[in-house]
């Protein structure tokens, strides 16, 4: 781990692009498998993290996880072929791929939920006294909101907050659902983009 620590922030050791440089950290990193569990996780954790550490990312929002899932006999084929036959350029080249795929998914996912939020403001702003670009930040800061959080981001009453969900709810922008003692408004337009989302990389 001291080695590869060393490789990982040391620039000279190696100088390659970061990206080929990430698939050869997540391939040592999964063949030390350090922890008992959640290797896998951490490495996809540690991918993302050494491209923000080397300026490809702003924030941490590119997650290989789904494509890894998807393709795992190739994953771990490709793994162990570099084990056993030196197997770097296929594996290198898988890695890249999910990077791409992955990229790829993620401004689509973006840029739909741009669309839905401005849609929400527009259609909110043009049927609703109680408009504010809070509530709308509210709205797409989750999948769903509640009467709390309403109350915290802008400032009002517990009977103003629940009126105002309540008016979104019958309006079709949230969905109500009671748990426990209390109500979560589920955004409908953000959540199908997430559930789709989810269901074209399952």
């Amino acid at each position: 781990m001291r080695d590869l620590e060393r490789f990982i922030n040391d620039a000279e050791l190696f100088a390659v692009d970061p990206l080929i440089k990430m698939a050869l950290i997540h391939h040592q990193f999964e063949s030390i498998h350090p922890f008992y569990d959640g290797n896998g996780r951490t490495g996809r954790i540690v991918n993302v993290l050494y491209l923000v550490k080397e300026g490809l990312l702003d924030i941490p929002v590119l997650y290989l996880s789904s494509h890894i899932v998807r393709t795992k006999a190739d994953y771990y084929r490709l793994l162990q072929a570099v084990r056993v036959d030196d197997g770097w350029e296929d594996w290198v080249l898988y890695m890249l791929d999910a990077v791409e795929q992955t990229a790829v998914q993620t401004i689509a996912t973006i840029q739909a939920i741009k669309a839905a939020l401005l849609d929400y403001k527009h259609r909110i702003r043009a049927g609703y006294k109680f408009y504010s670009q809070d509530l709308i930040n509210n709205l797409f800061m989750h999948p769903y909101t509640k009467i709390e959080f309403v109350q915290r981001d802008l400032q009002v009453s517990r009977i103003t907050a629940t009126k105002y969900l309540d008016a979104l709810a019958e309006g079709g922008f949230v969905q109500k659902q009671k748990m426990g003692r209390g109500n979560y408004y589920v955004n409908v337009a953000l959540n199908a983009i997430l559930m789709g989302n989810a269901g074209q990389k399952a």
